[in-house]
């Protein structure tokens, strides 16, 4: 097996046509604004959005970084809806996998009454005691069916090069053999010696069996150089439990954390870095807001004891509109800040101001720029307010 790559070794810009592929699930997203989906009539407002695709997403629009989706949509007007809303955001879609709906008897081909589908999801933000809440139609879509050999790895991460790889948690569990799928990109990424990055998050929706979730996940992690993945993540799609009480202070639950991360480092030796935002949320519209990011030791040295900790100023009390995307944006600003060269501290504070940006405006991403987050960040570190920009 070839040596994963650690973010040290990132791959030069030049000597690739990317700078981050994202392989997984993207939907169409429904937000029924201020009133709870039952009640909803009028004034959707319409997005796309997905754990893995969100990542490429924030690195296009944001960052302006070369990137790209790996994913499987159906040939209709929702799929290109879902596909103009990516390229908006700069990402490059040629990748996607087309199902056409003339029921030809190719492999991806089916009917054009949704036998086969675009996932779309109806997402209420919550607002004081009531809680956000999603609801899914994603059991027959295009991704979920996506199997090895559906994309040409030696191609995109070989011929074109590509500097870091990401997936996640929420897409090995989707399909049958999506999780084939992801462990097949993550060896071809070593072999060509791109980063990878995953965040392991769990959706009991998407597979309520965490004894199944574990032994899918555990698969894919030997293959990692990046793991995202808060306290129950790695309880839920792991197995490590962080000794700590539910609605636990910032500082309290960071020390109980920095225990799991080290003994998830311990047991992965291939991982150079762990990180995670953390939310206290005192209700729908109302929380705290921090991130950790761990610099593993280096493998040969099996001393997780020796890693690093970086952590952002916590944000306490922010208001905030969409809770929806602030991992996945943790994770790209964190990214970000690697593939533009910059240090582990301020891809923590990156990763955090993302994060904390993406609850600040609607939808799963934050269609904001770089300045914006540089601004946040800078803000977070004095400990000053937000003035009025005229």
């Amino acid at each position: 097996m070839a040596k994963v790559v650690d973010f040290q070794s990132i791959k030069p810009a030049d000597e690739c046509r990317y700078d981050a592929v994202s392989l997984g699930e993207v939907m169409l997203r429904l937000d029924p604004r201020d009133v709870p989906t039952a009640r909803v009539r009028d004034n959707i407002r319409v997005s796309q959005g997905g754990g893995e695709t969100n990542v490429a997403c924030g690195l296009a629009y944001t960052f302006g970084l070369r990137t790209a989706v790996l994913t499987a949509l159906v040939s209709d007007p929702i799929g290109e809806n879902i596909r103009n809303q990516m390229r908006e955001a700069g990402v490059d879609t040629g990748k996607i996998i087309w199902w056409n709906t003339n029921s030809d008897g190719t492999k991806h081909s089916t009917d054009a009454k949704g036998t086969i589908c675009n996932g779309f999801n109806f997402t209420y933000n919550g607002s004081g005691v009531l809680p956000s809440d999603t609801t899914y139609y994603r059991g027959n879509t295009a991704a979920r069916l996506l199997e090895p050999g559906d994309f040409d790895f030696d191609q995109i991460l070989g011929k074109e090069g590509v500097r870091v790889f990401n997936t996640g948690g929420i897409f090995t569990l989707i399909g049958p053999k999506t999780a084939d799928v992801a462990v097949e990109a993550a060896q071809k990424a070593a072999e060509y010696g791109t980063f990878v990055c995953a965040d392991l998050n769990y959706r009991a929706k998407v597979e309520p069996d965490k004894k199944k979730a574990r032994a899918i996940n555990k698969k894919l992690a030997p293959y990692l150089g990046m793991l995202v993945g808060n306290d129950s993540d790695l309880s839920d799609a792991l197995g490590y439990e962080t000794k700590v009480k539910k609605n636990a202070p910032y500082r309290e639950w960071a020390e109980a954390y920095k225990e799991t991360v080290r003994q998830v480092a311990k047991d992965l030796p291939n991982l150079s870095l762990i990180g995670t935002q953390w939310r206290g949320a005192h209700n729908a519209d109302l929380i705290s807001w921090g991130a950790v990011l761990h610099a593993c030791p280096r493998a040969e040295r099996r001393d997780a004891r020796k890693g690093i900790f970086y952590e952002a100023p916590v944000r306490e009390n922010i208001p905030i509109r969409d809770r929806t995307g602030g991992g996945d944006s943790f994770a790209s600003g964190v990214l970000a800040a690697l593939l533009l060269g910059k240090d582990l501290e301020t891809a923590v504070n990156w990763g955090a101001a993302h994060g904390i940006l993406v609850q600040e405006t609607p939808g799963d991403i934050t269609m904001i720029n770089q300045k914006a987050v540089e601004t946040e960040a800078k803000r977070a570190l004095a400990g000053g307010g937000v003035k009025a920009v005229r």
